[in-house]
């Protein structure tokens, strides 16, 4: 059964200079879509079974990806995820749409590897702002890529209701210069030299 979306929120933010200079390699850009979907579980005894919620977050995730790319105008180097529940609900219930699932879908419709992709759930009042945490998408121990996308739906969630949410980045941040391994270092499915 699909999800329906009462909201769907795409969020671009552009930075061009950090510390008061540019970088060569351009803007970042960041982008998050959210969706806004009604939590089936809010409201209801505890269920083992939150299967209502992880089968359709594939689609999900490819619909928000989507999204997302129409808005970045270019390949993704960073993502992340992130869902919210209403106070009717709980963390799991958010932690349900953005398993495996939504995981594998978001990368296949981004190129991504089979690096980690970070992510964060909470319980909130509507209205809370997110930090959806990004990073490299084909190996985690790019630090140039470490970051974090902030977007907030100033009605959502409303108590039953949930947040599920994606960010994605064009490059790494303005002016990185902390070390660790570069992405044209990456060799192999865990990014290690």
């Amino acid at each position: 059964m699909p999800l329906d979306i009462r909201k769907l929120v795409v969020h671009l933010e552009e930075t061009r200079a950090e510390g008061g200079r540019g970088d060569a390699g351009g803007p970042l850009r960041k982008v998050a879509a959210l969706a806004v979907i009604p939590n089936p579980y809010a409201g209801r005894p505890w269920s083992g079974d939150l299967d209502q919620l992880v089968g359709p977050s594939g689609a999900l995730a490819r619909e928000l990806a989507e999204a997302a790319l129409a808005v970045l105008g270019a390949p993704v180097e960073s993502y992340g995820k992130a869902a919210l529940a209403g106070l009717a609900g709980e963390q799991e219930h958010a932690n349900a749409c953005i398993t495996g699932v939504f995981g594998d879908a978001l990368r296949a419709a981004v190129g991504g590897g089979r690096a980690w992709l970070p992510s964060v759930t909470k319980r909130v009042p509507a209205g809370a702002p997110v930090d959806i945490p990004v990073c490299y998408k084909d190996a985690i121990w790019v630090r140039s890529h470490y970051d974090a996308v902030t977007v907030a739906v100033p009605d959502a969630p409303l108590p039953q209701e949930l947040v599920v949410g994606l960010a994605v980045t064009n490059r790494g941040r303005l002016n990185a210069r902390l070390g660790g391994l570069a992405k044209e270092e990456v060799v192999g499915q865990d990014g290690l030299r």
